[in-house]
């Protein structure tokens, strides 16, 4: 017999606005309490210092995770010149300084070399995984690890404003698994000058904004009460990025049962992927094949 999940059959999204301080794993814990939730999850890490958009999928909302994981994200930081650190922020310790300060003009070109299609070494103190470790783990006990550059697509890269010359803030949108540390990391180098993180805001993750997110004071502050599911946001804002494709009633029946379903398709193209809705809620997503959608990750009604 399977056993029984605990917890609330309940799915959506929850925008939270991340304070500093905390951990990822650590929010979506709280929220999934919070909620009493069976399932939870969140779409792109956040390291401990950094703030802004943690995306937490509930329930269902947790198969559309790798769509908000793929999306754009966007960045706001400040760089601090003239030192590097272990963990290539504020948290580090500084192993390394120079008295070298780069101009605007320097900045600005130096920034043509990280925009578009790069390659990018994580951090140290990274999740990536070194033969089944991950990398932070190995350097917390003192190792240092080869890790192998990986490519990142940087969309936009720009200088927002220069406080003082030691410092200078930033904005970045790029694909999945950008490392902003890596970035003031690399170009602190490529101005011979050094640096690292001082401060790190997630400003928006494909559909979701930070405006729109949800302290985690007023998160306790509903903890268990009826009145938590109306920070929810539904699940098909997780599919933004997605065509949405109605389906037809012998579709829908067909799509629930995770079989392929006739859809109306305008502008669709044959082998795309899409999300096939009926009456406003999402019934799956799959790959359009000539008027039908056939189903690779299906959603199960809500309970009543």
């Amino acid at each position: 017999m399977a056993r029984m999940r605990k917890g609330r059959d309940v799915s959506g999204w929850l925008i939270v606005d991340k304070p500093a301080g905390v951990t990822s794993t650590a929010v979506v814990n709280k929220v999934k309490w919070a909620f009493q939730a069976q399932k939870a999850g969140h779409a792109g890490t956040l390291d401990p210092a950094a703030t802004g958009v943690l995306a937490v999928a509930l329930g269902e909302a947790t198969k559309t995770v790798p769509y908000i994981t793929d999306a754009l994200k966007c960045y706001r930081f400040m760089l601090c010149f003239g030192a590097s650190t272990t963990t290539d922020d504020a948290e580090g310790t500084i192993i390394a300084t120079s008295d070298s300060r780069p101009t605007d003009a320097q900045i600005e070109a130096a920034l043509a070399a990280f925009r578009g299609e790069i390659l990018q070494t994580p951090p140290q103190f990274s999740a990536v995984k070194i033969d089944g470790e991950r990398a932070y783990d190995l350097a917390r006990e003192g190792e240092v690890v080869d890790i192998a550059p990986r490519p990142l697509w940087v969309e936009r890269l720009t200088l927002l404003s220069r406080p003082d010359a030691d410092h200078a803030e930033l904005e970045m949108v790029c694909g999945k698994g950008g490392y902003v540390r890596a970035i003031a990391r690399d170009l602190g180098a490529a101005l011979g000058c050094l640096g690292h993180v001082a401060w790190l805001r997630r400003a928006w993750s494909g559909p979701f904004d930070a405006a729109d997110g949800v302290s985690m004071d007023r998160i306790e502050a509903l903890a268990r009460t009826p009145g938590i599911d109306a920070l929810l946001r539904p699940l098909e804002e997780g599919l933004a990025d997605l065509p949405e494709l109605p389906a037809t009633p012998e579709g829908a029946a067909r799509l629930r049962n995770g079989n392929p379903g006739m859809v109306i398709a305008s502008s669709v193209d044959y082998g795309d992927e899409a999300w096939a809705s009926y009456q406003g809620r999402a019934l799956a997503v799959g790959i359009y094949k000539a008027g039908e959608l056939h189903p690779s990750r299906v959603f199960a009604d809500p309970k009543p």
